[in-house]
């Protein structure tokens, strides 16, 4: 069998292009707060690339040096529009890489990551080169340590992306060539690392003949350059939150919650949480997932509630769906004074964010303003961590992409690059509010999908959610005689003659046994 070999210069001379995975491991997808669908990547010029043993540089003036362990391909042979099936043959050898970064230079290029990953000698791979085709792609393993100390370990097995998907993508529309390096996405525990520090980076993986392959530890320092940035473009800059993203938390960050600073007016604290227990039931929310807003809303209107819907906004995922308990934010107009006294600090929109529980919906009540945000990613983050259902606001969204990338879905009127501070001040929680035309109370229970947003007083819930799933079980039925060829006339609305058939029907009998079956 092929053995290991060891990486030298001549392995990253061949590179012409060096791509690199944005989120990959789910543990990684777990700490950004979003799990994408499809694979995204960032190029990075061949310069990147670095050997076992040289020096990571840390450029004077900047902060934060991230270090992130990776299982590195390398292409063996052409690829152009292979199929996932064939890709992994035109896979030559695997190693290992560090793919370090300066978060300080993130800020100009988010995305791209041009200046950020793409730092001279900012990338090492190897020690040694593994025959691919003598692995399983989907049974590696890669460790990353710090001075000795393990901080990163996970398997292949969990991509969400396997490699092979990966080359088959990326050929259907640029050609890999041999020597062209693929970095294919780090798990959690990524993290800052500090000048003096070690880093190593290892991939180990079963062999075919039952042994295991190891490319040894990828050994690499961090120093400090005495060379500066010249200010001829992007300097470094950072936020507290670049800070705990880097760090991968705000302890690790040393950043403690941000208190309110004195104000000039009494701000009123939050209460103690004496919310009674949601309306919601397991059982009654998952009825209310399987039914449509549409069907609800007809359900609403036979109770005489005409004005259950909250109106004009949109989601930001395709194919949102939500289910949960109304929690409320209003937000006033702005006036300077206000600001100055209700904005800042650790105001209503951070206290009602931070106060959500497991189930709950934020909805906010921006008086229909569009032009300036009311949520963004850092508290969208935050709500999706404490397990809310969703967000919605009648007001604009920061940060549409990152927050549309989230697992958490949200509901609002536009993407506006505006802060709140432009046009609202965060100023109740838990009133009754408007949003979108309608009231919404805390505790009401909200229901939003494509078709839009309605709201159900708790005591009719359970009520309607049963009656417009027997609604949809009969439109069901309805559907399948339409599909057979009969009119709808006299079947949608069902005259006698037709509601007698669904009512003798085999499936309506089965229906209804189970119904009236007794629950475990």
């Amino acid at each position: 069998m092929e053995r290991p070999e060891q990486l030298g210069q001549e392995t990253i001379g061949a590179a012409r292009k060096v791509i690199a995975v944005h989120l990959n491991y789910p543990s990684r997808a777990a700490q950004r707060g979003r799990t994408p669908s499809v694979p995204s990547y960032f190029l990075k010029p061949a310069t990147s690339l670095a050997l076992h043993g040289a020096p990571l540089r840390r450029p004077r003036g900047v902060e934060l040096l991230t270090v992130e362990g990776e299982v590195a391909l390398v292409i063996g042979s052409r690829a152009r529009r292979v199929s996932p099936e064939d890709a992994w043959q035109h896979v030559g050898a695997v190693t290992a890489a560090n793919d370090a970064g300066l978060a300080d230079l993130r800020w100009p290029d988010k995305g791209s990551n041009l200046r950020s990953k793409g730092v001279d000698e900012i990338a090492p791979i190897g020690p040694a080169l593994l025959p691919a085709q003598e692995l399983d792609p989907a049974n590696l393993r890669v460790r990353t340590w710090i001075n000795g100390e393990l901080i990163q370990e996970d398997s292949t097995a969990t991509l969400l992306f396997p490699f092979a998907q990966l080359v088959a993508d990326l050929s259907r529309l640029m050609t890999l060539e041999p020597g062209d390096v693929i970095l294919t996405g780090t798990p959690a525990g990524a993290t800052v690392a500090q000048p003096g520090d070690l880093i190593e980076v290892e991939v180990d993986g079963a062999a075919s003949d039952g042994g295991t392959l190891t490319t040894g530890r990828l050994g690499n320092r961090v120093v400090d350059s005495p060379a500066g940035l010249e200010p001829y473009g992007a300097m470094p800059q950072l936020t507290d939150a670049d800070r705990i993203d880097a760090w991968g938390s705000a302890e690790a960050a040393g950043i403690a919650a941000v208190a309110a600073p004195p104000v000039a007016a009494p701000v009123a604290a939050t209460p103690a949480d004496k919310r009674p227990a949601s309306a919601l039931t397991p059982e009654l929310a998952a009825t209310l997932r399987s039914v449509g807003t549409a069907t609800l809303s007809v359900q609403l209107r036979r109770r005489g509630m005409q004005n259950c819907h909250i109106e004009g906004l949109v989601p930001t995922k395709p194919g949102a769906k939500a289910v949960g308990t109304a929690r409320t934010l209003r937000y006033v107009p702005a006036r300077e004074d206000l600001f100055k006294t209700h904005g800042g600090g650790y105001n209503a929109q951070k206290r009602a964010v931070d106060s959500l529980r497991e189930g709950d919906i934020l909805v906010m009540d921006a008086r229909g303003d569009k032009s300036a945000g009311t949520l963004g990613d850092v508290l969208a983050l935050r709500a999706q961590v404490l397990g809310a259902a969703a967000v919605i606001t009648d007001g604009g969204i920061r940060d549409f992409g990152p927050v549309s990338g989230m697992d958490i879905p949200a509901w609002g009127a536009n993407p506006h690059p505006a802060v709140l501070g432009r046009r609202h001040v965060p100023w109740a929680v838990d009133e009754t509010i408007a949003c979108g035309g309608a009231a919404v109370q805390p505790g009401d229970v909200i229901v939003a999908d494509e078709d839009g947003i309605v709201v159900i007083p708790p005591h009719l819930a359970e009520e309607v959610a049963n009656d417009a799933a027997a609604q949809e079980r009969e439109e069901a039925w309805v559907a399948q005689r339409v599909a057979e060829g009969h009119p709808v006339d006299g079947l949608f609305p069902m005259n006698a003659a037709w509601r007698a058939k669904y009512e003798a029907a085999p499936d309506r009998a089965a229906q209804v046994t189970s119904e009236a079956s007794p629950k475990p």
